[in-house]
């Protein structure tokens, strides 16, 4: 588990520079697919070209890709901005909703856990590798029950703007290690995104779904496996992060993990996101959080953002009602 340290008291005065978010910078690309509008629930949706994407994502290419702290930033900016004169918008209590996850078929591939200095390679957990404004970007991301058996869970900012244009060349490794890709690279075949984040970037609900192609004539969830999901789920549970860390002390090589009780953002309650002790870095953001102390939990948010280098905590979305329509339009693709 991380170690954590005191949450410092100048994180008390918020501003956008202090935000550390995840990933992230601006660039250009095809406008949105919207199949609600903006007060909906369902998801922005966009097709996703793989040619040449896998062949694209070199280990020296996986190994230099940034870990931003620019999206979310602007993202919150320009949350601010679009909701000044505006009231509060909340999400309606939707009802309990959990969904098991799948099995992966059993293998006897061998993975080298020599440079894991904090928790060994899980199947269904990995990087995605993604290009937004021609620059190169890295997060984490889980595979997640679906009738596609083809589904990933991200941040919201891990694959769109917020917003703002989709990115390109993603992909998906599960179960990166050093470079290594011992179930293949997984490219990507459309993105979706909650319309509150796409359209304006809500930090609410930074979460985000990627449905993959097959590979080597097999679908994701049969290779990997995939995690049970659960909505509108009580708050304050107990919970253990995953992530890929690449911004300093951590190098992105490995994954690692946090654990504590989640309770509400204290400075920006309008997010409605909840923190639990953890100083993972960039490059974890997407990451899944599982309720319970282990992998094989329900999962139930993701890795979002933390304030400032130095953050002790890390935040992220209430899965709710809106959040689980986007899931509910990728998973069954």
């Amino acid at each position: 588990m991380t170690k954590t340290k005191t949450l410092a008291t100048s994180l008390l005065s918020l501003s956008a520079a202090a935000l550390l978010a995840f990933v992230g910078t601006s660039g250009a690309n095809a406008a949105p697919v919207n199949n609600a509008d903006s007060q909906g629930s369902v998801a922005s949706s966009h097709a996703v070209s793989d040619a040449g994407t896998a062949d694209y994502w070199t280990p020296e290419r996986m190994k230099s890709a940034k870990s931003g702290d620019i999206l979310a930033a602007k993202a919150l900016e320009r949350g601010k901005l679009l909701s000044l004169g505006k009231s509060l918008v909340t999400e309606a209590p939707g009802a309990l909703s959990s969904i098991p996850g799948q099995q992966a078929a059993p293998d006897s591939k061998a993975i080298n856990l020599k440079v894991n200095q904090s928790e060994t390679p899980v199947k269904h957990i990995g990087k995605v590798f993604f290009t937004l404004g021609g620059a190169n970007y890295v997060c984490s991301a889980n595979s997640v029950t679906s009738t596609n058996k083809s589904t990933v869970s991200t941040a919201g900012h891990c694959l769109n703007e917020g917003p703002g244009a989709f990115a390109t060349n993603f992909v998906f490794v599960p179960a990166y290690l050093n470079g290594s890709a011992p179930y293949g690279k997984w490219t990507a075949r459309a993105l979706y995104a909650p319309t509150q984040w796409s359209s304006s970037g809500s930090m609410q609900y930074d979460t985000g779904f990627a449905v993959l192609n097959t590979l080597n004539g097999q679908r994701l969830a049969d290779v990997v496996g995939s995690s049970g999901v659960q909505f509108n789920a009580a708050r304050g549970l107990s919970y253990k992060a995953f992530g890929y860390p690449a911004a300093a002390p951590f190098n992105g090589e490995s994954l690692k993990s946090c654990s504590g009780t989640a309770s509400n953002d204290p400075y920006n309650p309008q997010f409605n996101t909840q923190g639990i002790p953890c100083n993972m870095t960039g490059g974890s953001s997407g990451g899944p959080w599982f309720i319970g102390n282990s992998s094989s939990g329900y999962q139930n948010s993701v890795n979002s953002y933390g304030y400032g280098s130095n953050s002790t905590k890390m935040y992220g979305p209430y899965w709710g009602s809106v959040i689980q329509s986007t899931y509910t339009t990728a998973a069954a693709s």
